[in-house]
């Protein structure tokens, strides 16, 4: 169904104050900037900005809707004859390949990565995306493969690919702060998350197969 003009505007209005919040949050640390200062500069009210995101770390971390789902969305997606890790392991290296920003790849990550590790509210909420990321693509599994309750294959390998994925971006995070070209760490990041994949079990990188036809 296509975008109506209002639902337009409240998500060009969402990204802007996000996008100015960003902005401010870089220059002046997370702590430091006022959600009152934000709305000031966005020309928008407290109010407005609670709205939209109902805690400051959202202004920050507003993604994080995209990265909780983003591991079940390539598991729904995948191909026939593809099983659950191949689908991930495809994603994973067309985003490396890509030199996407979705998995760090981007000159700015040092200073995003800064503003993160300066501030504590904004740790505990990645740490808590990533939680509910690993919950959600258990869920997904269990749904998939029709997993009867109980069964612990589908929390077991939605860790697996949660490491694969997790240990990827810190990698690739690491190599950022130090400065270097995203083609570059692109180049090394696929032959990293070859060796990741190689240690991946049998029964993990079969789970899940997609039927053919």
């Amino acid at each position: 169904m296509a975008e109506g003009l209002r639902e337009r505007k409240k998500r060009q209005t969402k990204q802007r104050i996000s996008d100015i919040a960003t902005g401010l949050f870089l220059e002046h640390g997370f702590v430091t900037v006022t959600i009152a200062e934000i709305a000031e500069a966005a020309d928008v009210s407290v109010n407005t900005v609670y709205n939209y995101f109902p805690a400051k770390e959202d202004l920050f971390l507003d993604r994080g809707a995209d990265v909780v789902d983003r591991l079940s969305r390539y598991v729904r997606g995948r191909r026939a004859g593809e099983s659950a890790a191949d689908a991930v392991l495809r994603e994973l290296r067309a985003d490396v390949e890509g030199v996407s920003p979705g998995v760090g790849l981007f000159p700015g990550w040092a200073d995003f990565m800064r503003v993160i590790t300066e501030a504590h509210a904004l740790r505990s909420r990645l740490w808590a995306i990533q939680q509910e990321a690993l919950d959600d693509l258990t869920r997904t599994l269990a749904e998939e493969t029709g997993a009867a309750e109980g069964d612990p294959l589908p929390m077991l390998v939605a860790g697996q690919l949660s490491w694969l994925h997790g240990t990827l971006l810190s990698w690739i995070g690491d190599q950022m702060v130090k400065g270097r070209e995203p083609a570059e760490v692109s180049r090394e990041a696929l032959v990293l998350l070859d060796e990741m994949a190689a240690l991946l079990g049998e029964k993990v990188l079969n789970y899940a197969t997609r039927a053919a036809g």
